[in-house]
């Protein structure tokens, strides 16, 4: 048997495919396509964890994302667990262990509901007021405490050992939701010819069809419709159906995560399939049909075990073929929780009465309701559920007073309304409208391309959902260029129209202080919590979400937001609209971090890139270094050398000979397009409209504020064509920063921009004798003084590879830098290798780079730089145009901060000891002796030994940096005050003519 309250005959699931499982070490038998829940409920268990801060029994509220209270631990082995599993998502497999939570010893039987005695000292917010004093408590006793008592559930210890897969997808129309409307949208769209992709987070196309009963379209049941519909649509070439698939996240420009569960459903696990798949879609347009979601009442002990929403009960038993007890009461405010009474009736279980709020429901349930037998308590209130493990009792009194009435059940539906699902309108940063007369939120300013249909946009009536869904279908497919097809159309019919509903807490809430009438069940967010947050002076409902944490459990408020916005704007005496409405946040539900990590995983979890002559760099025996994901060549040293000695080499070989150095991982972005120019006016500090073809020049890019952002040489191929070189790090960020500004702010020019990082290996060829090296291997390019000076570029071929030649230095010396196609940059190499070794020349790390230009005042952004360094600040005041009227940073340059006296500067230092090599990141004082805490007046940023030199040199950051020069200043050390003379920034060949070779 599966279980004792499965229903013969009722139900869609198979009596003969049955699956066992265990629950708290106890053996269940379910049918294949139940969920946890379902299975659980047939087996007559409710009671299935404990609640967050009160410990109270909590049963299956749901039957669906929204549960708040079914949160199980599930595993398949050891490896393969997962805490805070919805009960009411999971479906069950074959050999599952399910295990209850935040419950010890045992779940019947739990000390930590101990706290619920102790409630009133729990009062909403106190957790602000206490764990104050004294003040030593704090890490020895409060901290340690909370941290253990925090969180649900216990987090995995073992290795995942599952895969997880992703793909990115293009289609015109994106459908969400697979309910009457998504399926009808979905149908009309395809038919258009449009490419649609469907998705719906159950394992079944239908929605509400899954417990709706007397639904038909065109002649046909509802379910069965939609499931031929579905079928329909999968043979479409041009449609996508994924089950078993949430749509979690609504990005910009119609960027839309989803999430596919693949294999949690399946007792034997498919080496081939991954666990999950992250769905990463673009859409064109996006039609939204979430449908809404049924509110609870909020009455004294609401939360007993038994008693759940009125469409969970009909979907255990209309879907799963389970009774949600043998005498099951009702309590609604609005007429959809009737059709629940009467399926139940139908199937033969007691319904000893339907209490409701209102005094005049739907005539035509209350017709049915009469006509099959059912008390139905018109203006009476549940004032109090019985029972503690599991409801056994309601007590019923009319509205207004009068003395209770106590029935006995054993489960309880309840039915407020419905809440329009408007979270992933609300993450598309459209803006929501307050229908006063439903009381609901509705999708109100569409900022994307999108729409919302059915429940989720408002629409109750079946035929009007129709209706609206084939239109927009029809429409989205258009709009993205779906031309031809047949048009669509669909006749629906309902056993009833629904009316009523309510928000806020019912009278058997009370406004008693003591009352406990559950809002949101996870955080134990009671109606007079809500009250309390009022008293306490909070008005927002952002302020009271966070005094009371209403809401920010997993379910992120699915079912207690309105019902607590209702009661704050009640205890306020102000309309709801004015008291706000809370954020809906990505993800819709609770996403793993397998599925977002993806292939993320070990050695692609920080994957290592490496240059294109990294083979040949290993082996020779270099030292690595790690920038950023980039494996860089730091030194290279020979038998007996450390890493002082061979940099030290290193540096007076360039100096001397010339050296080879793998500068491929600068960053590289092609700017194309005939505004390409101009758009780089507007990037860079400088002007480019002047530079000529053939030609390179340094530039400087800001942030809005004004600040240093990156720098790099720019060569001008054509007028139409720009190569910029980036820092190495500052690659990805300066690409998103240009791109940034050309979609959002320069969208009127013309201008393609690539990155080309990866396409091109660079190897920079600087010293003495670089021309005499490279010379003979270049063809088509005329290396002369004359005919190729200093910051020159050009197009042509070196050992018959297409080249990009620039001659540049970053080293003060004779320099050039050969870009080639990264799969020619080690045979290049070698080739320039064989020509400069037997010359005397070396190959060179990042370390004698930095020594090198560090010797010439040339500045690293993001080492010399901090992001608070101006152009100005950093001795680059000759990089900013004083003719150009705009570009990215200019206002923030004029802003009184940024240009008055005594900012700091960058400068260079000299130790008055030669031998001494300041540590970087040091601070600078005027006087060594003044009293702690001292005024610094800046730091080191780069410092190093300087074999050309003889000494040791320094760059600095310093307060009025520029008026110091020559005066001494002061670098206190734990074990000493290092004395330090203020000077300019160039420390060898001053005048620059070894650049010019």
């Amino acid at each position: 048997m599966s279980g004792t309250n499965r229903i013969a005959g009722a139900g869609r699931l198979t009596p003969a495919r049955t699956a066992r499982f265990t629950f708290d070490g106890r053996t269940l038998t379910a049918l294949e396509g139940d969920t946890v829940a379902s299975a659980l409920l047939a087996n007559g268990i409710h009671l299935v964890g404990r609640s967050f801060k009160y410990h109270r029994p909590r049963g299956i509220l749901s039957a669906g994302a929204e549960e708040p209270n079914a949160l199980l631990d599930v595993s398949r082995d050891a490896a393969r667990r997962q805490p805070n599993v919805r009960a009411t998502v999971q479906e069950v497999f074959d050999g599952m262990k399910v295990e209850s939570q935040n419950r010890w010893p045992s779940l019947a039987f739990d000390v930590g509901g101990f706290n619920d005695l102790l409630s009133p000292f729990f009062a909403a917010g106190f957790y602000y007021k206490t764990f104050m004093w004294p003040k030593a408590a704090w890490h020895a006793i409060y901290e340690p405490f909370i941290r253990r008592a925090a969180g649900l559930g216990v987090a995995p210890t073992e290795a995942d050992p599952d895969h997880y897969a992703s793909r990115y997808a293009h289609c015109d129309v994106l459908v969400i939701g697979a309910g009457v409307a998504g399926l009808s949208a979905a149908l009309a769209a395809a038919k258009a010819g449009a490419k649609v992709i469907l998705c719906d987070e159950q394992p079944d196309v239908g929605g509400a069809l899954r417990y709706e009963r007397g639904t038909t379209i065109d002649g046909k049941d509802g379910w069965d419709w939609a499931q031929a519909t579905a079928r329909t649509l999968a043979a479409m070439d041009n449609v996508t159906v994924l089950t078993r698939t949430t749509g979690f996240g609504y990005y910009n420009h119609n960027f839309v995560g989803l999430v596919e569960r693949v294999t949690d459903h399946l007792p034997a696990l498919d080496k081939a399939l991954p666990r999950e798949r992250l769905w990463q879609v673009r859409a064109k347009k996006v039609i939204l049909a979430n449908g809404s979601i049924e509110r609870h009442m909020v009455f004294a002990n609401n939360d007993r075990p038994g008693i759940m929403l009125a469409s969970a009960g009909r979907t255990y038993l209309n879907h799963y073929g389970v009774a949600v007890g043998s005498k099951v009461g009702v309590y609604t405010a609005h007429d959809s929780a009737y059709e629940a009474a009467f399926d139940l009736k139908r199937a033969g279980v007691a319904v000893p009465a339907i209490v409701d709020c209102r005094d005049n429901p739907g005539e035509a349930v209350l017709a049915e309701a009469r006509r099959l037998g059912i008390e139905v308590l018109t203006g009476h209130s549940v004032v109090n559920a019985g029972g503690k493990l599991r409801v056994s009792s309601i007590s019923v009194a009319r509205n207004g007073g009068g003395s209770a009435r106590k029935i006995a059940v054993d489960a309880l539906l309840v039915s407020s309304g419905w809440t329009p699902s408007v979270h992933l309108f609300s993450q598309s940063r459209g803006k929501v409208k307050f229908d006063a007369q439903t009381q609901r939120f509705l999708p109100g300013t569409y900022l994307q391309d999108c729409l919302s249909i059915g429940a989720c946009n408002g629409t109750d009536d079946l035929q009007a959902t129709i209706d609206e869904a084939l239109a927009a279908g029809e429409l989205t497919a258009r709009a993205a260029g779906a031309e031809g097809g047949t048009q669509v159309t669909l006749h629906g019919d309902n056993a009833y129209g629904w009316t009523g509903g309510m928000i806020g807490a019912a009278e058997g809430a009370g406004s008693d202080t003591s009352v406990k009438a559950f809002i949101d069940f996870q955080h134990d967010v009671c109606a007079k919590d809500i009250r309390l947050a009022v008293r306490e002076g909070m008005q927002s409902i952002e302020h009271i979400k966070r005094f009371t944490t209403n809401g920010m459990a997993s379910d992120q408020g699915k079912l207690s937001n309105m019902h607590g916005l209702a009661i704050a704007a009640e205890a306020l005496g102000k309309d709801i609209p004015q008291v706000g409405l809370t954020t809906f946040r990505q993800p819709y539900t609770p996403v793993t971090f397998g599925a977002i990590v993806n292939h993320s995983r070990g050695n692609l979890f920080d994957p290592a890139r490496k240059t294109p002559v990294h083979a040949w760099e290993e082996a020779q025996g270099a030292a690595f270094e790690d920038v950023g994901n980039w494996k860089r060549a730091w030194f290279y040293p020979k038998a007996g050398e450390g890493m002082h000695e061979a940099v030290a080499r290193e540096c007076k070989t360039v100096r001397e000979v010339a050296g080879l150095f793998d500068a491929s991982t600068l960053g590289k972005i092609e700017v194309v397009g005939p505004d390409a120019a101009q758009f780089l006016n507007l990037m860079y500090t400088n002007a480019w409209d002047t530079l000529k073809p053939g030609r390179c020049r340094y530039g400087i890019m800001l942030r809005d504020d004004g600040f240093v952002y990156d720098d790099g040489v720019v060569g001008r191929l054509a007028e139409d064509r720009f190569h910029v070189t980036t820092t190495t790090g500052g690659a990805p960020r300066v690409m998103n920063h240009m791109e940034d500004y050309l979609q959002t702010e320069f969208p009127h020019l013309k201008v393609w921009l690539t990155s080309t990082t990866e396409q091109w290996a660079v190897i920079a060829v600087q010293g003495p004798k670089a021309r005499e090296i490279i010379a003979p291997l270049v063809e088509g390019i005329d290396l002369t003084n004359e005919a190729f000076p200093h910051m020159s570029v050009a197009e042509g071929k070196i050992c018959g590879v297409p080249t990009r030649l620039f001659r540049m230095s970053f080293t003060g010396e004779l320099g050039f830098e050969v870009n080639v196609p990264a799969d020619y940059g080690q045979a290049v190499w070698e080739a320039i290798w064989e020509r400069a070794e037997p010359m005397g020349a070396c190959a060179y790390g990042t370390e004698t780079m930095h020594v090198l230009r560090a010797e010439k005042g040339y500045i690293i952004v993001g080492q010399d730089t901090d992001g608070t360094l101006t152009p100005d600040d950093a001795a680059l005041s000759w990089a900013v145009s004083k003719k150009k009227t705009d570009f990215v940073g200019i206002r923030g340059l004029k802003r009184p901060d940024l240009v008055k006296e005594g900012r700091k500067q960058l400068v260079g230092l000299l130790t008055k000891d030669p031998t001494v090599v300041l540590e970087e990141g040091a601070q600078i004082v005027a006087d060594p002796n003044q009293p702690k805490p001292m005024t610094m007046l800046g730091h080191v940023t780069s410092s190093y030994w300087s074999e050309n030199c003889g000494r040791s040199i320094a760059l600095a950051v310093v307060a009025g940096g520029r008026a110091r020069l020559g005066q001494t200043l002061y670098v206190p050390m734990a074990d000493r005050t290092i004395a330090v003379e203020v000077s300019d920034m160039v420390f060898f060949d001053k005048e620059g003519g070894r650049l010019h070779g």
